[in-house]
């Protein structure tokens, strides 16, 4: 259908190794593209463990530079499906510096560009601030085959100024790749409706299951529309694709009927930035 584009989420456990993660992931990819997806999305750290749970040097050993061994294999099922991915990986600069990264890969296979975490938290559920460097590119917005997306990862969720900048940037679909455990359920069923209601645009966030030194992940990857309603989802438990359409009309609807881009005043926002 014109103007409706059709994505995927990828909801899975860890396997154990690197190898097997990344070919289920492949298989996956393969299933979305059956069932007609144009751009698909995998979650936070798809291809390791949750290893944040720890502070431990020899986990710096998994981040790869983009491009690299992963995004070069994904870069070929992405012209093999002449599907958009976004893949998120443990990025390498350079020795010492690293970051959460989300590379967009078009459906020709060219890198579009990439997003790295901004906002990194360091509490009793992980060691991220001795992992990752927060991000230093902004909320940048990709121009793919299908749709104009933004990304933010994970805890990024809680600050509403990269998503109204994503908005002010023309994103029409904003995918949140997450491993978020049960813990958090709650502010993961709220947060991202409320993001695409006050901005006007969907919302689609994965997440991983399983159960990882003690954690459980809280599954239930689903998006949202405009209006902030929930209209696909997964469980709680189990590996799922998630397949919904974007019907994109929708976001222009949003914004004439709530005006809230009209009635912002950033000129009384001076506080946000000092």
């Amino acid at each position: 259908m014109p103007g409706v584009v059709r994505i995927g989420l990828l909801q899975t456990k860890w396997d154990g190794n690197a190898e097997a993660a990344i070919a289920k992931h492949e298989r996956m990819i393969d299933e979305a593209a059956s069932k007609g997806c144009q751009i698909v999305c995998l979650h936070e750290l798809f291809s390791s463990p949750f290893f944040t749970l720890e502070q431990d040097a020899k986990w710096y050993d998994l981040a790869e530079p983009v491009p690299g061994p992963l995004i070069t294999r994904m870069q070929k099922k992405a012209r093999e499906q002449n599907m958009v991915l976004i893949v998120p990986i443990y990025e390498k600069d350079v020795t010492g510096i690293y970051y959460n990264t989300a590379v967009v890969i078009d459906a020709d296979g060219a890198i579009l560009g990439k997003y790295r975490k901004s906002h990194i938290p360091h509490d009793d559920t992980g060691w991220e601030k001795f992992y990752f460097k927060p991000g230093d590119l902004g909320y940048p917005v990709f121009q793919t085959k299908y749709a104009k997306i933004g990304i933010c990862i994970c805890y990024d969720r809680y600050f509403p100024e990269g998503w109204r900048t994503l908005g002010l940037n023309g994103a029409e679909i904003v995918f949140n790749p997450s491993q978020t455990i049960v813990e958090c359920a709650r502010f993961w069923e709220v947060m991202q409706p409320a993001h695409a209601l006050a901005n006007g645009y969907f919302v689609a966030t994965v997440n991983r299951v399983g159960v990882e030194s003690g954690w459980r992940f809280a599954g239930r990857s689903y998006v949202c529309n405009p209006r902030a309603e929930i209209y696909i989802g997964a469980s709680g438990e189990k590996e799922e694709l998630v397949v919904a359409d974007c019907a994109l009309a929708m976001i222009k609807e949003a914004r004439h009927l709530r005006t809230y881009y009209r009635d912002r005043r950033p000129e009384t926002y001076g506080k946000l930035i000092e």
